[in-house]
């Protein structure tokens, strides 16, 4: 049994205690939270990003490890290719942005390289705002953040996001830079790949909009990010612009529908913790406590989907089968009310789905008992 609630803390001390007082918080990224934005219904795992949960580690220690992730070699290989595009002050990095966005500019010659160093993602931050003001307020000349600090307000508690780079055009106006490990074959790439950076980069877009609108007058954010790429097999920097206005105004929509943080963990017993060193049935409960909605399309983005999938399934939920069949059974939640319902056991028959359900099920009938008689016919010719 759960312990008995005690008055509300202060939400910073609350997410300490969640997950564990000597726990070091994990930063949210923007793979993680373009992850939390497409599923913003999901209770559990807005709680536990905002408190800076180790998933992974939380995954392994209730016995559903997850299965996806960068390797060593391909960080190694990106950590290469990115200095490589960033070498000799990103003058080739630069050249590309000239070259696939602003053609009409005058070539990047002496950008200038701002240095964006501080103690801690705060500081890195307003030094960032900084040098955007001021490359913003002096136009003409090209200027280059690497691996600029940005924040953004994810239900009611502050990410910090590090993309590779933005680059300051001439004109003041600002792009933001991916630059990714995967190759450009006859000038196109993997979709999948590509679509995964444009939601990642529509993160980013998102956090320096917020930037621009505390400046006067507030600079343009260039909706077209420069996704830089290795070219075909070897290792030489080509790049494409990718126009993001979807995927930004699908990111801004679901991250408004997030729960605030606080709300969440106002909810939660007293005696909730995620630390992985817990015992299992206590982690088991603690995890429970929150609850998840989950899909397939969970696989490829959380670590504890597979935890998610086996609760899911023991429940029967419908929502395990995918979310456009969850949106065709309108109020049937479980397989067996599905089944139910097609067999004429329960369920309005005036329910849509439900008359769907039973008009399918009649039909399977009809197709089994004809495959059956021809069966007979066949086996009585012999």
């Amino acid at each position: 049994m759960p312990p008995p609630r005690t008055p509300e803390k202060g939400l910073r001390h609350r997410l300490a205690e969640l997950r564990g007082p000597e726990v070091k918080p994990r930063a949210l990224d923007a793979r993680a939270l373009a992850a939390l934005a497409a599923n913003p219904g999901c209770r559990r795992r807005a709680i536990l990003d905002g408190a800076g949960v180790d998933k992974a580690a939380l995954a392994s220690a209730l016995g559903s490890p997850s299965v996806f992730g960068q390797s060593q070699f391909a960080f190694v290989r990106g950590n290469a290719f990115e200095a490589k595009v960033k070498a000799d002050g990103g003058t080739e990095l630069l050249r590309l942005a000239h070259e696939k966005l602003d053609r009409t500019a005058e070539p990047p010659m002496g950008a200038r390289l701002p240095d964006l160093g501080a103690q801690d993602s705060d500081g890195r931050t307003r030094r960032t705002e900084e040098a955007l003001r001021e490359a913003s307020a002096e136009p003409g000349a090209w200027t280059l953040l690497d691996h600029p600090m940005l924040a953004l307000d994810v239900a009611g508690s502050p990410a910090f996001l590090e993309p590779d780079a933005v680059v300051v055009h001439p004109d003041g106006s600002w792009t933001v830079v991916e630059i990714k490990s995967f190759p450009m074959l006859d000038g196109a790439a993997d979709p999948a790949k590509v679509g995964a950076a444009a939601r990642q980069a529509a993160v980013y877009v998102l956090a320096l909009e917020r930037v621009a609108e505390r400046l006067d007058p507030p600079p343009r954010v260039r909706h077209r990010v420069l996704l830089v790429c290795p070219k075909d097999f070897s290792n030489l920097p080509t790049a494409s612009a990718v126009d993001v206005r979807k995927q930004r105004a699908v990111t801004a929509r679901q991250l408004a529908r997030l729960t605030r943080i606080e709300e969440i963990a106002g909810t939660l017993p007293d005696g909730v913790c995620f630390a992985p060193e817990l015992p299992p049935e206590q982690l088991e409960w603690s995890v429970e406590s929150v609850p998840a909605t989950y899909a397939p399309e969970c696989l490829s983005a959380c670590e504890l989907a597979f935890h998610c999938r086996d609760r899911s399934r023991a429940a029967g939920a419908v929502t395990s089968l995918g979310r456009p069949v969850r949106a065709e059974l309108g109020g049937l939640t479980t397989v067996g009310d599905v089944l139910a319902a097609a067999r004429g056991e329960a369920g309005d028959p005036d329910d849509p789905a439900v008359a769907a359900l039973r008009r399918a099920a009649a039909l399977r009938a009809e197709a089994l008992a004809s495959a059956a008689e021809r069966a007979r016919e066949v086996a009585g010719c012999r």
